[in-house]
């Protein structure tokens, strides 16, 4: 698929690339093994806009359309998941979000603030024993005059240890609502939650609520309809930045294999001679390609309003985060054992490739969605 983009949009990837390649490629490992994301980085993305990628440029956002949205995210993801993971939960999750249903009076007070990165947002739908069925979240939501009470606990939320307010979802009696929820408010507590595989520098938490009060202003959308419109929303425009980064993942998996394959020698040879290894870059090459492909496809039907953009984005997800998987591994087994070694990149696009096919909806949980569709989409009744 061909790719037009403006001089305008041409120039913010060369910018986000030069940014990457600057401020976060080389410091990766090092956000890792301090377990955070510097605050000057993320103040250096507000200032170049990054934190309101497809914010509305009237309240200082780039205004991205999805496509250079998505090109946009390749080049962050393929610096540091961490970094794109900030992107993907500020913007498209929370952001998104208060823009589509947020009230004149949120949006105008919320959107300014992320995009200068005075207030980081996230989103809370995840709980330890509730994942991507909201329908079933047992944080709870009661209401007292003309104020809420919220009790629960939610985990695995990806900045939720600095976020500075949740989009938070609760339920009452099956009823499924959202909430801005602002961290100072009294009964909420984060803690950080150690010892894991991936996302290291992305700040993942638990957040307990305890007889936390919040108005009847700081409800997101209507009452009882946060399943319906917020929790989809933030899914789909979650999904659609995961799939990018399975494709950033991969692609800078595929660089680094090859340009290992030309370096290293065995027995005399360059690894690239070797059939087994050309057989690698030779799949490596082409699920990348057809990774981006969907992707773009996903967001040209995103561009356009078309009602077929959810389903393709799902597909996109659900592609990009297996082939980056596979492709990570292969790319492990070609630097063999430096390959486990995290003073080389592949170690860890190996592990960050893994957290794809859990996060936004596992991928059973998009076969399914995308089985619905094909067995609606593609049958056809024939005579016997």
């Amino acid at each position: 698929m061909n790719i037009s983009l403006t001089v305008e949009q041409e120039q913010i990837i060369q910018d986000v690339r030069a940014f990457v390649e600057e401020e976060v490629r080389p410091f990766a490992t090092h956000f890792e093994e301090q377990q955070a994301l510097p605050k000057d980085l993320i103040q250096k993305m507000a200032a170049r806009g990054y934190l309101g990628a497809t914010f509305p440029k009237k309240y200082g956002g780039l205004e991205l359309d999805p496509i250079t949205y998505g090109l946009f995210t390749e080049e962050i993801g393929k610096g540091d998941s961490n970094t794109r993971g900030l992107i993907t939960v500020h913007v498209s999750l929370a952001g998104e979000c208060i823009l589509k249903w947020g009230t004149r009076e949120q949006v105008e007070y919320w959107i300014p603030q992320m995009v200068q990165g005075k207030k980081i947002g996230a989103f809370a739908l995840t709980e330890p024993d509730v994942g991507t069925d909201a329908k079933s979240v047992q944080t709870t939501y009661v209401k007292d005059g003309s104020n809420y009470i919220i009790n629960g606990r939610k985990k695995w939320i990806s900045f939720g240890d600095i976020a500075d307010f949740f989009v938070l979802i609760a339920s009452n009696e099956g009823k499924v609502t959202a909430f801005i929820v602002e961290r100072e408010r009294k009964g909420l507590n984060t803690s950080p939650i150690p010892g894991l595989l991936a996302g290291k520098a992305s700040h993942i938490a638990e957040i307990e609520l305890n007889n936390v009060v919040v108005p009847e202003a700081n409800i997101l959308g209507r009452l009882g309809a946060g399943f319906t419109y917020v929790v989809n929303t933030a899914l789909d425009h979650g999904r659609y930045s995961i799939a990018w980064s399975g494709v950033s993942l991969a692609q800078a998996a595929l660089e680094a294999m090859v340009s290992y394959s030309r370096q290293r020698s065995q027995f005399g040879k360059k690894l690239r001679t070797y059939q087994f290894i050309q057989g690698m870059i030779a799949d490596a090459v082409t699920k990348t390609h057809a990774a981006r492909s969907l992707c773009l496809r996903a967001g040209e039907l995103r561009k356009n309003g078309d009602p077929e953009a959810i389903i393709e984005t799902s597909l996109a997800k659900y592609y990009a985060s297996k082939i980056a998987m596979d492709i990570t591994i292969d790319a492990v087994q070609v630097h063999g054992g430096n390959g486990c070694y995290n003073k080389y990149p592949v170690e860890r696009y190996f592990r960050e490739a893994k957290i794809l096919e859990i996060i936004e909806g596992t991928s059973q949980v998009q076969q399914e969605i995308i089985a619905g569709y094909g067995i609606k989409k593609y049958y056809t009744r024939r005579e016997s």
